[in-house]
């Protein structure tokens, strides 16, 4: 136990409390019980230590990493039982997802003790949900998505801007008042602004590093398969990489990566719940995701950059954004005269010679243009778009 409260120490004391995340605000963090998952890298854990440090007592508060060498001799139930005869009220569990068998345990926790405020993390969102279909409706899940535009201004470079709702931005009403010029600070967020960690030296190689455990660890040991399978799946992002955005051909992608064409629909779903691909779904289901597949997208442009610079194209990168910014707050399907709809709103993305042509029988169309520091009329800048969360 003590080895868990140094490292506990350890982390709270190096937690900033100057910046915190889109979601901080939207959870309740009163709840008896709740689950927050999200791809990795984006701050879940930082976000749970701070509010740790801003809101609750250490006496009777403890965060515990599941892949804490402690778990290898110690069970999850027998920490929770501990810890409550303690006094304790409030157990904070990161990376879930790396404890075997958790799901039984948190459950047999939530059952003994209820008083106890059990809150769990963790960055294999596949594995989270599996276990969650066990744990009923007891823990309501938060996704977390990577950094906004807005986020990225205030992390990196100390600029405070509000969030403006699609209406306020479709208004022209989203401005940088402390920017004169927004275009080199968007270029550099398109390239290391999505996560926190984009700052460090080392960034590309720990986004690598992110991708690799995503697609070689985090997928195959949901699927309860071997390495091989990891690399397939690594081969698949590749193609995807360099033909993005494309309508996926299954026979295509099965020739091109050796894998059943049967299996693939399934494997891209496995990718975009790990935060790796986006599917642009058409509104022909009615319902959010239910949709017929239109278009891939790599989840975010950092990723483009990352895996295939040579194949950045800037049209790419362009519709990549939106939908990556769009998504967190809105629905967002394909339609058939532009690149995306939203609420009955058509958007097509372009540079800053896109014209009108490709939505002029839309009922309420949409110009999104890059390169271009303000907007007018239904001329949009892109960049205003990452002011939504």
């Amino acid at each position: 136990m003590e080895q868990l409260y140094e490292f506990f120490n350890r982390k709270l004391k190096s937690a900033p409390t100057d910046f915190l995340r889109y979601k901080y605000d939207r959870i309740k963090w009163d709840g008896r019980a709740f689950g927050i998952v999200g791809p990795r890298g984006v701050g879940k854990s930082t976000m749970l230590l701070q509010y740790i440090k801003l809101n609750l007592d250490m006496a009777d508060t403890l965060y515990v990493s599941a892949d804490h060498i402690y778990f290898s001799e110690h069970r999850l139930v027998d920490l929770a039982d501990y810890f409550v005869k303690m006094g304790g009220k409030h157990l904070f569990i990161d990376e879930i997802h790396k404890y075997d068998g958790w799901a039984r345990e948190v459950k047999q926790i939530y059952d003994s003790y209820e008083d106890l405020q059990i809150v769990i993390s963790g960055s294999s969102i596949l594995d989270i949900y599996k276990g969650m279909a066990d744990l009923s409706r007891r823990f309501p899940i938060c996704e977390m998505q990577g950094l906004s535009f807005r986020e990225y201004l205030n992390l990196f470079h100390g600029i405070n801007v509000p969030t403006y709702s699609l209406d306020e931005i479709l208004s022209n009403k989203a401005v940088l008042p402390d920017v004169k010029h927004p275009l080199p600070l968007f270029k550099d967020y398109l390239r290391k602004g999505y996560y926190p960690f984009g700052r460090d030296e080392e960034y590309e190689m720990e986004l690598l590093q992110v991708i690799n455990q995503t697609m070689e660890v985090d997928i195959p040991t949901h699927l309860q398969a071997n390495v091989s399978l990891g690399k397939k799946l690594k081969s698949l992002l590749m193609v995807v990489s360099k033909s993005v955005p494309f309508k996926p051909v299954m026979q295509r992608l099965a020739e091109a990566t050796g894998i059943s064409r049967n299996d693939i629909p399934d494997y891209l779903v496995y990718m975009e719940r790990a935060g790796m691909i986006t599917q642009l779904r058409n509104s022909t289901g009615g319902i959010r995701g239910l949709g017929k597949v239109e278009k891939l997208y790599l989840d975010n442009t950092n990723l483009i950059y990352a895996l295939s610079p040579e194949h950045a194209d800037i049209g790419n990168v362009r519709e990549t954004f939106f939908m990556n910014q769009m998504r967190v707050m809105n629905d967002v399907t394909g339609w058939s005269i532009s690149d995306f709809e939203i609420n009955g709103k058509t958007f097509e993305i372009g540079g800053r010679k896109k014209g009108q042509k490709q939505i002029e029988n839309a009922e309420e169309g949409y110009i999104v243009k890059d390169d271009i520091e303000s907007g007018y009329a239904n001329v949009i800048p892109l960049w205003a778009f990452g002011l939504n969360y």
